[in-house]
């Protein structure tokens, strides 16, 4: 089994390191590494060191991690890094910018940038095939249908990933998807963003949200009915994340329903999961990982839609982080989600052990009585459930989720005020408040406090709040 995830932006050289270290602390003696080697391979040499390394990633040798890197290095982009308001001064560059305003790229993304792309039109509509398909100039795309599959732009990505990338209301921009497609584009096209296993494809930029909740292309059900057809793979890891807990409600189920259409769950997982291998999600994992999303908020005919594929109910997919390790069962049950925790059931799932119905009971507002240990297996299962309790609002479960042992200042990133804050719940902030959180505590992501959170999330009767109380309120 692998033991860790390759970082951000992987590095042969770096793993080379490693694995010299490794064999260094080897013949040294050294616990962790002797373990290490005693869970993969016998390490003698350089290369059993290499090996190790490999297989603790999750690869099967030296070679298929190392080939794994090569496609990581050709696939790569950093779109999010390119800055606007440069050099202006040829039309290439006008060209460039435009692009860079209109399309998503997970970074800086503001609606404000679409509207400003505005201003290079009419001039560069027809600069090049990558400013055509977001323009919608079907007659220049016709005339440039040599260049359908070839990479350019500021982001070096395919005419295809432009179009379904934009955010700017063009039309024809179906029917220009179709003459790509029928031309030699590659419905499954798409980039590594940041290095990152999980490809942003055609169709993550159709289906849209994700970071910072980027809305759906304007044509989303049609265009991804038409690269599905054209043979785009539905087991879209980035897709089901941005359309799952990559985003906050309200939740549809216009891709969900699309991509079962088309197999999503079924298959080899399609070219990007032959060229991630072991660092990306198989079709059964995503669809797990669905239904431990789906049941921790309540949806419904999510639940239904998964189940009707056949799924395991106990299944864990990719042990995801943001699921705790929990069951999808047990976050249906544990959160109230009563309907839901049926079906599960019906469908075979196991019974709550007795951390978890202590967690439904706190989650009911209840404060039940509970020995020592139990609290404390309680709180080391899931030391975050209190932030899960103030990011959904579940004020009732605040007091006998602290008295159980819980920090209400559990810091996670975030901490759990931060959360309430920029979700709009007054009256869990208020609860969060009363019970000793920290109101002034700055988070490890932006470096802000509570009212920092609300005023970004534009949550107007919680910034009040926050700015009418005292300095000094709360534990410090």
């Amino acid at each position: 089994m692998p033991t860790r995830n390759l970082p951000n932006e992987p590095n042969l050289d770096h793993l080379r390191k490693q694995a010299k270290r490794l064999l260094t602390n080897v013949q040294a003696g050294d616990p962790t590494a002797v373990a290490l080697a005693s869970e993969f391979h016998p390490v003698n040499t350089l290369a059993d060191a290499q090996l190790v390394i490999a297989r603790s990633y999750g690869f099967p040798s030296w070679p298929r991690i190392v080939r794994h890197l090569e496609l990581v290095g050709r696939y790569t982009r950093f779109p999010h890094r390119q800055q606007v308001g440069g050099p202006l001064d040829t039309p290439e560059q006008r060209a460039d910018e435009f692009l860079r305003l209109t399309t998503l790229h997970y970074g800086e993304d503001d609606p404000a940038r679409q509207e400003a792309a505005q201003a290079f039109l009419p001039e560069v509509a027809q600069s090049n095939i990558y400013t055509m398909v977001v323009t919608g100039e079907l007659e220049g795309v016709r005339r440039n249908l040599h260049l359908a599959g070839v990479e350019g732009g500021p982001f070096q990505w395919e005419p295809l990933v432009y179009l379904t990338y934009s955010r700017i209301d063009s039309p024809n921009q179906v029917e220009i998807a179709r003459l790509l497609l029928a031309n030699g584009a590659d419905p499954n096209a798409g980039y590594l963003w940041q290095g990152l296993p999980s490809p942003f494809t055609a169709l993550t930029g159709v289906f849209g949200r994700g970071e910072g909740d980027q809305p759906p292309h304007h044509n989303r059900a049609e265009l991804a009915r038409v690269l599905l057809e054209a043979g785009a793979d539905p087991n879209d890891s980035q897709t089901m994340y941005n359309c799952g807990p990559g985003s906050p409600p309200p939740y549809d189920e216009v891709h969900l329903e699309l991509l079962l259409e088309f197999g999503l769950g079924r298959g080899d997982g399609g070219p990007w999961h032959e060229r991630m291998t072991a660092a990306h999600p198989t079709p059964q994992q995503l669809l797990e990982d669905e239904l431990v999303f789906a049941s921790s908020e309540g949806l419904l005919r999510r639940v239904e839609l998964v189940l009707a594929q056949g799924i395991d109910p106990e299944g864990r997919g990719t042990q995801h982080p943001v699921f705790g390790g929990h069951r999808a069962y047990e976050f249906a049950a544990v959160q109230g989600h009563t309907e839901i925790a049926d079906l599960l059931r019906a469908h075979g799932a196991a019974p709550l052990d007795d951390v978890h119905e202590l967690y439904a009971a706190a989650w009911r507002g209840e404060s039940p009585s509970a020995s020592a240990d139990l609290a404390a297996r309680a709180v080391a299962r899931n030391p975050h459930l209190v932030m899960r309790a103030a990011e959904t609002g579940q004020t009732q479960a605040l007091e006998p989720l602290q008295r159980l042992g819980f920090d209400v200042n559990d810091m996670a990133g975030a901490a759990p005020i931060h959360r309430a804050a920029l979700n709009g719940h007054l009256a869990t902030v208020k609860r969060l408040v009363e019970l000793g959180a920290d109101p002034w505590l700055h988070d490890r992501m932006y470096d802000a406090d509570a009212l920092g959170w609300a005023e970004h999330n534009q949550q107007k009767a919680v910034a009040d709040y926050l700015k009418g109380l005292p300095r000094g309120t709360g534990r410090r």
